[in-house]
């Protein structure tokens, strides 16, 4: 169903580099600097609050912005000057498309796939994205999600090398955004390069290979989920009710402790896994029983919001 990678698609180069791009609108600096290189078969995220800059970056590599300053390279070509090259081998699915609103999703699947000298066989892509039921439907009476469902497809038909996915799942529903990542993890297997754009922390987490988190304007972090992860102020989060109080000179003195915080009676602290080995012990020790224990990992969110409240604190110092 999937492209097949040709012989010499992989020269050990990276299929996307973007080295202090920036790009200004009305005197305010919207991208910043910034930098990072996707890898041939990587799942590639970019994660940002809302205006952080994002979307300005990807349509920088898309072709369809030019940039005032720094380089962006997709497999070795201009986006801008080699466009049309690039746009053989990068297909897009942008943050807001549009249709002509009487054309159906079969004219518009084909359509699409008449611009490639080759592309997929669309149909076995319709089932897979659930709009076998919706080829003689016209794009104006599509739902929200089916119009995302069907951008996506489009951004695939042209059997691309590379794919970018701007909010892929906005506006599907729970199912339908599970399926979706199933899709986008055949389509990685299969050696095409995803650059993705999300604001959906579960979606980064699961499908991603390398973050770059992405705030005004600048790379805030780049690395992987679980790099993220391990750079949060309490990679593990332990709380419980003491039996019997404890002492806070002892709790303070747990090794890899981030914080501790008192709230009616319960304690929570933020640590490591060395943390919650410490607790347990010193609970033992004194003879405490913790009532309503919970431990719980730190997720992408918690790193997130470390990396973006740090850089707002910063930018307000």
């Amino acid at each position: 169903m999937w492209r097949t990678p040709a012989p010499g698609d992989s020269d050990g180069m990276p299929v996307i580099e973007v080295t202090d791009l920036r790009k200004t609108y009305g005197g305010r600096a919207v991208v910043d600097g910034v930098s990072f290189a996707v890898e041939e078969g990587e799942i590639f995220g970019i994660l940002g609050p809302n205006g952080a800059g994002k979307t300005t970056t990807v349509e920088c590599i898309e072709g369809l912005r030019v940039p005032d300053g720094g380089r962006v390279r997709v497999t070795g070509l201009d986006p801008v000057a080699d466009h049309a090259r690039v746009a053989r081998v990068l297909g897009a699915q942008l943050q807001q498309s549009e249709l002509q609103g009487k054309l159906t999703v079969r004219e518009a699947l084909e359509l699409y796939a008449s611009f490639y000298p080759d592309p997929l066989d669309w149909g076995p892509l319709a089932d897979r994205l659930g709009l076998t039921e919706k080829l003689t439907t016209r794009f104006a009476k599509l739902s929200g999600g089916q119009k995302q469902r069907l951008f996506i497809a489009l951004a695939l038909i042209g059997n691309p090398r590379i794919v970018v996915l701007d909010e892929l799942t906005t506006g599907l529903d729970p199912r339908a955004r599970r399926d979706t990542w199933e899709l986008i993890e055949d389509v990685r297997t299969q050696g095409v390069t995803v650059l993705l754009v999300t604001h959906f922390m579960e979606e980064a987490q699961r499908l991603c290979d390398r973050i770059a988190v992405i705030d005004k304007g600048k790379v805030a972090a780049l690395d992987s989920p679980a790099g993220l992860i391990r750079r949060s102020s309490g990679a593990t989060v332990i709380s419980f009710t003491p039996s019997a109080p404890l002492d806070d000179r002892e709790l303070n003195a747990l090794p890899a402790l981030a914080s501790v915080e008192h709230r009616d009676g319960r304690i929570t602290l933020a640590g490591t896994d060395e943390t919650v080995n410490a607790v347990i012990t010193l609970l033992a020790r004194h003879r405490i029983t913790a009532h309503q224990l919970r431990v719980v990992d730190a997720t992408l969110d918690d790193a997130f919001l470390d990396l973006t409240d740090a850089r707002t604190k910063e930018a307000t110092a």
